[in-house]
């Protein structure tokens, strides 16, 4: 009983309110494990970041507001991340129109490359073009450096897991299907 409690207790401290002073905002300590959503009292709300889409629009994390939102952390030369897109795709083609969006965050890479990444995988969901990493600093102790790496958050902007190195389209599908049974606030 005594190892289940605590193997619980390492589960619930995926992400922190922050009892350091600070905002009360996302604070990372360690990964979810995988299929899995932190409970809703112990998320914490995600940073606002902006930037320009592969494609040279203006994007601001405003407009993901009220929906489920996976962040994925990629880059073209990520070998995981060629395996692991294609599997992301296929759960955004079943769930977009479910108040679910999907945001990539193209890492330390050059904006023909990562285009031709997303032709060639096939991916329709927009990408940040970030190649400083910047967005990733916007997590506080995100270990930016660990590409892939996925972010989901709940319809209220808040941090419910937080998945690092390549995550696989079932796991995904489940976590995501966990949030939606939690309904719309």
């Amino acid at each position: 009983m005594i190892a289940l409690t605590g193997a619980a207790s390492t589960v619930l401290l995926g992400c922190s309110a922050g009892n350091d002073g600070g905002d009360g905002g996302y604070q990372f300590t360690e990964p979810t494990p995988a299929a899995t959503v932190l409970p809703a009292k112990l998320r914490a709300p995600a940073p606002s970041f902006s930037g320009e889409l592969l494609d040279r629009t203006p994007f601001s994390s405003k407009s993901l507001d009220g929906d489920i939102v996976l962040i994925n952390f990629w880059g073209s030369w990520c070998t995981p991340c060629r395996v692991e897109t294609p599997e992301l795709q296929a759960v955004y083609t079943d769930v977009a129109d479910r108040g679910v969006q999907f945001l990539g965050i193209d890492v330390k890479d050059e904006r023909q490359l990562a285009a031709a990444f997303v032709e060639t995988v096939g991916a329709t969901y927009a990408s940040l073009f970030d190649p400083r990493g910047e967005v990733a600093l916007t997590f506080r102790g995100f270990p930016a450096n660990v590409v892939p790496s996925t972010i989901l958050l709940d319809r209220q902007g808040r941090v419910a897991a937080v998945y690092t190195g390549q995550v696989s389209g079932g796991d995904v599908r489940t976590a995501i299907g966990l949030l939606l049974d939690e309904g719309t606030p």
